[in-house]
């Protein structure tokens, strides 16, 4: 695959995402009725034929079936069965120096000075560009990336995700870069993880808890979740999963960083700084593309439970 047919595969998909999203909040809104395929393609705005399709090349896998990994019955059947392999995962601590995600990303702290010092110095070249959970902020230092967010379809609200970062590193230098952040955002987005080329820089600022936390997402693997509680409880910490969740929610650097994978104990989905049904989507597409708890199975337990 050419940069140029990643670039454009990246680009579809956003395009895509908007109108899947529309489906998936219509899924939620009514799953009790259990909508079929025709009601879900009218809530995109298309035909059930194309909107099959469309589902298909997103996703992987059929509407229908995408459906069972957003019920609250596959989240607890999810949390149960990532239990054991997130408790040998923190057991094991990293594989090496700082070498994350199976060596697809690699993670530098910034000092406890420069992160007194809110970016100053710091130059941030960033872009807005198209992901497959919507138009994706990137901003990146000389030393790696250090920030991403997503947006929703309109540019007011990337300026809002621009603003956001910018309080971050308040005493930063701010510069639009499209072509120095396109290329990062394909390789993060294309799939191709294991491709053998020079793994992601991330270059992250917090307070040391912060860090600590951010290190610790970093160990869930993709298609994987865990609470709250759990991941205080892996880091020693099981009575501060309330400060925990704080750190979580801090995360700059959204999805390599997969904040995303923790949720509530009961199973329910929290909120999320990039919105509540993008978290949702991530983890249902992450699903289908990862693997993980089969829905059905996780349906049959639930009913034998």
């Amino acid at each position: 695959m050419t940069a140029t047919e990643t670039t454009t595969d990246v680009a579809r998909n956003a395009r895509d995402y908007a109108r899947i999203e529309a489906a998936i909040l219509y899924l939620e809104e009514h799953f009790r009725d259990q909508p079929g395929l025709g009601e879900m393609a009218k809530a995109a705005g298309l035909s059930p034929h194309h909107f099959q399709r469309l589902f298909r090349r997103w996703a992987g896998i059929s509407p229908k079936r995408f459906g069972q990994f957003l019920t609250l019955d596959y989240a607890k059947a999810q949390l149960e069965a990532s239990a054991s392999i997130l408790d040998a995962t923190y057991d094991a601590g990293l594989s090496g120096p700082s070498r994350l995600h199976d060596l697809f990303v690699t993670y530098e702290a910034m000092s406890p000075g420069a992160f007194k010092q809110r970016g100053e110095g710091e130059d941030i070249s960033y872009g807005v560009h198209a992901s497959p959970f919507g138009p994706c902020f990137v901003g990146q230092t000389e030393r790696g990336i250090c920030a991403l967010g997503f947006a929703d379809d309109h540019g007011g609200d990337a300026q809002a995700v621009r603003a956001e970062f910018e309080r971050r590193w308040p005493a930063a230098r701010f510069h639009e870069d499209r072509a120095a952040t396109e290329a990062i955002v394909a390789r993060i987005f294309d799939g191709r993880w294991s491709a053998g080329a020079e793994p992601l820089r991330l270059a992250v600022s917090g307070t040391n808890f912060q860090l600590k936390v951010w290190e610790a997402l970093l160990r869930i693997p993709p298609g994987r979740i865990t609470s709250y509680q759990a991941l205080a409880r892996a880091l020693g910490l099981s009575r501060s999963s309330r400060a925990v969740g704080g750190a979580v929610a801090a995360n700059p650097v959204s999805y390599l960083i997969p904040c995303h994978r923790v949720i509530r104990r009961s199973g329910r989905i929290s909120n999320y700084e990039w919105g509540r049904s993008r978290k949702r989507v991530m983890l249902g597409w992450e699903a289908a593309h990862f693997g993980s708890v089969d829905p059905d199975a996780a349906q049959d337990q639930a009913l034998l439970a």
